[in-house]
């Protein structure tokens, strides 16, 4: 009687381990890493260097010392540091809303098709933003003199007294009006960048359904545009508490309207190169940085939640 006996194992060859040193796990790093060396360089160091210099104090006698958190209790207890931030907020909350709200209208007639010379105006809006910041705004602050410029020659004209947009009731107000100018082509772009990719289709449904244009404006172009929308709104956010060029030159031509913490942004200059408190000026320049990381991202989830 023949046993049956049990197939014999197949025998595997074990698994080759990878090679030390294989070349294609750096493959990925010699692509990045360039940019990972600018990077760390360009941007890693500085918030380092920033951090450490605000860690330490330099007194009269003893030199420099290290103070730990010393230098954020004096920030926050700061009034001149309070003061600066509670009018870039006040300026966050009201021009901000009017340049997006200008820069949606302006894209959304570009948009519809029924502007004529399209391209004219669109290119005409833009061209502000091609203007450098300084240029712009001394070309503003002459035309805001009542002594000089457009301001001056239209009392002289008419004979009348118009308000100074240089007084320091008004030099706010003359500030946003110039970085309203200057951004808001640059918002509008990319707000007719995002209604032109918005598929045809849905205007063709829209449109068999009866729809006005006020109902695809609502229901198709601006919930398709969200996400520009919230990215205009954190650019706008993080450039209202950067705001620095407009406050610095018209200084000189309101040097009663503007002090030198007018803007934190300003406040931290005047700190470190006039004032030559090199380690506050770190410490009010880090908590500055924080705030607006912490109200750009609440604005970014807000928006994401908003798009869910």
């Amino acid at each position: 009687m023949t046993t049956l006996q049990p197939p014999a194992a197949v025998k595997r060859r074990p698994a080759r381990p990878p090679a030390k040193g294989d070349r294609r796990s750096w493959t990925g790093w010699g692509f990045i890493g360039p940019f990972v060396v600018v990077f760390a360089f360009v941007f890693l160091a500085p918030i380092a260097y920033s951090v450490y210099l605000s860690l330490f104090r330099d007194q009269l006698i003893g030199g420099t010392t290290f103070v730990g958190l010393d230098n954020y209790q004096q920030a926050l207890q700061d009034d001149r540091f309070w003061t600066s931030l509670t009018r870039v907020s006040l300026f966050l909350l009201v021009q901000v809303p009017i340049m997006l709200g200008i820069a949606l209208l302006v894209a959304l007639a570009l948009d519809s098709g029924r502007l004529y010379g399209r391209d004219f105006f669109r290119i005409s809006i833009f061209l502000p933003y091609a203007v450098p910041a300084v240029v712009a705004t001394l070309m503003w602050g002459f035309m805001y003199g009542t002594r000089f410029g457009l301001v001056s020659d239209i009392n002289d004209a008419l004979g009348v007294s118009l308000p100074n947009p240089l007084s320091p009731d008004l030099v706010l107000t003359s500030i946003g009006n110039i970085v309203t100018w200057e951004f808001v082509g640059y918002n509008m772009l990319i707000f007719y960048s995002a209604l032109r990719v918005i598929p045809h289709s849905l205007y063709e449904a829209a449109q068999i359904d009866g729809a006005g244009q006020i109902r695809v404006i609502t229901a198709i172009k601006l919930p398709a545009i969200r996400g520009a929308l919230v990215i205009a709104t954190i650019f706008s956010i993080i450039g209202t508490f950067q705001l620095f060029n407009e406050p610095n030159i018209l200084q000189k031509l309101a040097p009663n309207s503007i002090t030198t913490d007018y803007t934190p942004n300003f406040y931290t200059y005047s700190l470190s190169f006039s004032g030559q408190q090199h380690n506050y000026s770190a410490t009010v320049a880090i908590i500055m940085g924080l705030i607006t990381m912490v109200i750009a991202y609440v604005v970014q989830l807000r928006g994401m939640r908003k798009g869910a």
